[in-house]
């Protein structure tokens, strides 16, 4: 059974306590300072003695230097920057508010889209309320899938700008220097961190799908995953694994609701339309399809998330896609296609009929922004949803107008016509039953193939039409 690690029961934190010596006045800040100066430079020290091997055997067998030697900057491959990995950062934990992830290492565990010959990371502190102070983070290759052990030989220290170290201000996001690494696609890929002290809330993207890991205290080095007792259904402070790839030439990148997240796909079994999309171009282009695209595969989806609403508090919580779109799309590398898959929340969620025209609307902005970019817009029809709780009448007349005019031509540069393929023939309300996981909304993994299988190679390449 998977155990949830918040910041609540079941994983004991380590308590300071103590008293102020009258003999010194210096205050609160400046002595919080001090310790910080301390830890990072301490951390500094430790990376310096390993990496010279210093730290004996344990750290020249089981981690390999970012900084010199072979698998310096310098012996950097040819290739091209490509997502093989994202997550939008959707809110605040929930109960992390005072201690954050303070003490303990958070081992993420994510699944390439693509391989490459080297890797960087981006890490998020977007709803933290103070710094958060990163004093070691590494990455490797899982040695099997959902687990916290790290294949033999892969684990690599990652820095930022030249240091083990960071200090990441409160809405600010931080990405890590290249480091030599063969990842593979169609691989669970280890990222671990350890943060010292709290920052306030952590920044997480709660419908992982996906079990990572939590330890006491500074694990990040650890081959054997022997002190991950604690797990999680989150990821943590991670929105990026970027690779440099020889058989990749650009990004796509899956933007939507929960139904891009892949709500009620099989945990660990990496079956979100997004994840089928990957296997399916890899498949193609072992198969020698010359129309296949080369891309790396990233997915943005945040469950709940509108076209025109973001959530409550500042940062927003599940913000707007309209106020994430530059993020989470723009500010991809080397990004070709964008899928989109976004508006049903918009229905379904509005206490009074949603204004087809505003939604719209807003969907249309994202594609111009996408042009000016040089990106295409690829769109889908919203699934219908009767027989869900929130379905009425109303709504999918709001549903199957905003569909009328995504099929015009008018919306997007190209159409994958979700709607069309999947709906019930005999009440196009309705999901097919096969596709249904269940709730009347969201698909089975049947579905989220299917989904997956709608797609044709020309729709991701070719340059966006500019007049929409």
């Amino acid at each position: 059974m998977t155990r949830h690690d918040g910041a609540g029961p079941g994983v004991p934190r380590a308590r300071r306590s103590g008293h102020r010596d009258p003999r010194h006045h210096l205050p609160h800040h400046v002595l919080l300072s001090a310790v910080l100066a301390v830890i990072v430079g301490l951390s500094a020290a430790i990376y310096l003695a390993v990496d010279a091997g210093d730290g004996g055997r344990r750290g020249q067998d089981t981690l390999a230097s970012s900084r010199t030697g072979p698998h310096s900057a310098a012996a950097l491959s040819t290739g091209l920057w490509v997502g093989s990995w994202a997550a939008a950062p959707a809110g605040g934990e929930p109960l992390t508010e005072r201690d954050g992830t303070a003490g303990r290492t958070v081992r993420n565990v994510v699944h390439t889209s693509v391989g490459g010959t080297s890797a960087r990371i981006t890490l998020s502190n977007l709803y933290g309320t103070k710094a958060l102070t990163v004093t070691s983070v590494t990455l490797a290759v899982a040695a099997g899938d959902d687990s916290p052990a790290a294949a033999p030989g892969t684990l690599r220290r990652l820095t930022f700008g030249g240091r083990p170290a960071i200090s990441i201000p409160a809405g600010g996001q931080a990405v890590s220097d290249a480091v030599p690494l063969a990842v593979p696609r169609d691989s669970d890929v280890l990222v671990s961190l350890y943060t010292p002290t709290s920052a306030g809330p952590v920044t997480f993207h709660h419908l992982a799908q996906q079990t990572s890991y939590v330890a006491d205290g500074e694990h990040t080095a650890d081959v054997t995953g022997t002190p991950y007792t604690g797990q999680s259904t989150y990821w943590r402070y991670l929105t990026a694994l970027d690779v440099l790839s020889e058989e990749a030439e650009g990004t796509v990148v899956a933007f939507g609701d929960s139904i891009t997240d892949g709500f009620a796909s099989a945990p660990g079994a990496n079956r979100r339309w997004p994840d089928v999309l990957a296997d399916r171009l890899h498949a193609s282009l072992t198969d020698g399809d010359e129309d296949a695209p080369r891309y790396g595969v990233v997915n943005v989806g945040i469950s709940g998330n509108r076209v025109l609403t973001g959530g409550p508090g500042r940062p927003a919580g599940n913000p707007s896609g309209l106020d994430r779109f530059d993020r989470d799309v723009l500010g991809r590398p080397n990004v070709k296609v964008v899928v989109i898959d976004l508006g049903v929340n918009d229905i379904l969620r509005s206490r009074t009929t949603a204004d087809p025209d505003a939604v719209l609307d807003g969907l249309r902005d994202m594609v111009r922004r996408a042009h000016a970019h040089g990106i295409k817009a690829v769109g889908t029809t919203l699934l219908p949803f009767r027989g869900h709780h929130d379905y009425t009448d109303a709504r999918e007349d709001v549903r199957r107008r905003i569909n009328a005019e995504i099929r015009s031509g008018s919306v997007y540069d190209t159409l994958v016509d979700v709607d069309r393929a999947m709906h019930d023939p005999y009440d196009p309300r309705r999901l097919k039953a096969e596709y249904d996981s269940g709730d009347h909304l969201h698909p089975s993994d049947r579905g989220y193939w299917k989904m997956a299988q709608l797609i044709r190679w020309s729709q991701l390449t070719g340059a966006g039409r500019a007049d929409l």
